[in-house]
């Protein structure tokens, strides 16, 4: 019988690190050694094979020059590997993880994005378990076929679509939550997956990567008392191709004639402006409420239940397309990888 091929790659973060015993320094984790340090691994009917990057990456420096880096990665051994595991540290990882969902087209295996609270030999750590499960859902296969064909992200018991998370906390193991859509596999005495929550792919033709994101953008979170002369500044700075406003509630925003008309006229200037919810969970409904109205006549494009590490890398890899207005509004606003709910 087929035995399913993993590779496990390697970007750094906590999840790679050990503790020294005598002074508790910590030092990279040797992964061509896995096998003989975690030993359970051999329990998986799986190989497993290693990458790691010359220089590991904290998370915090994570760029998209490292995410087209490890699609590559992943293009390269796609043929003859059935599964991959990529180990991140876990700041931005789901800024990753989205944007690796989107970079791919094609995609019909599993890119598991995973790491840990606590470094790999802390006494007390999450990694084992983060890392072997990651790895035993990658392998996961159905009459030869993986049965998870999308990026996920395994963390403590849970399996998400991976641009459906946001970093929730920095202390707990929980670190991620998935608001608007649930997870796709959990972990507990069984391992069960939701299978009509996995996104479901047709076979279209090779893996191919999108490699040019463009990166002139920005994030804007609103507040009761936002500077006028600061907003006006943001909106007619010629650097910006896309902006992302965090809105209140369901999308909504104030209705002040000067933030309305420094919208406007930056939209007409050729700014894509993408309206998010700054709350946790909940979508963006623009004409429900008459503060979100005028955002949706003026051309301001919905980003619905997604989150802001989604449209953000959504919005990297679309400026990099040659796309009209309208068709730009169009495929934003719908779900290309599973990343927002249809109306």
């Amino acid at each position: 019988m087929h035995k399913p091929k993993i590779l496990l790659i390697y970007t750094g973060g906590t999840i790679g690190m050990v503790k020294n015993p005598e002074n508790g320094a910590l030092t990279p984790f040797d992964f061509d050694t896995i096998l003989e340090r975690i030993p359970e691994l051999k329990l998986l009917d799986c190989e497993i094979k290693t990458f790691s990057f010359d220089h590991p990456i904290d998370s915090s420096n994570m760029e998209p020059k490292y995410w087209v880096e490890i699609a590559e990665i992943i293009q390269f051994n796609y043929e003859e590997t059935d599964g991959f595991v990529v180990l991140h540290g876990s700041d931005t990882m789901s800024y990753s993880a989205s944007a690796m969902s989107f970079i791919f087209k094609n995609l019909c295996k599993p890119v598991i994005f995973t790491g840990s609270q606590l470094p790999i030999g802390d006494l007390r750590t999450d990694a084992k378990e983060n890392l072997i499960t990651s790895i035993h859902l990658a392998s996961l296969q159905a009459n030869g076929v993986s049965v998870i064909q999308e990026v996920g992200l395994y963390f403590e018991y849970k399996l998400y679509r991976g641009n459906r998370t946001t970093k929730i906390n920095a202390e707990h193991f929980e670190a991620f939550d998935s608001p608007n859509y649930p997870y796709l596999a959990e972990s507990g005495v069984r391992l069960r997956v939701d299978e009509k929550m996995l996104l479901e792919h047709s076979n279209e033709g090779p893996l191919q990567i999108h490699r040019n994101l463009v990166t002139d953008i920005g994030v804007l979170k609103l507040f009761p008392g936002i500077s006028k002369s600061i907003l006006q500044g943001v909106l007619s700075s010629k650097l910006f191709k896309g902006l992302i406003i965090e809105t209140y509630g369901a999308g909504n925003a104030t209705s002040s004639d000067w933030f309305i008309r420094s919208l406007a006229r930056a939209i007409k200037n050729g700014l894509k402006v993408i309206n998010v919810t700054q709350c946790i969970g909940g979508s963006v409904r623009m004409g429900e409420y008459e503060t979100s109205s005028k955002l949706k006549e003026i051309g301001v494009i919905s980003g619905g239940d997604m989150t802001t590490e989604a449209a953000v890398t959504k919005l990297m890899i679309m400026l990099g397309m040659d796309l009209s207005d309208s068709e730009f509004k169009k495929v934003f606003e719908s779900p290309i990888r599973g990343e927002i709910t249809e109306n």
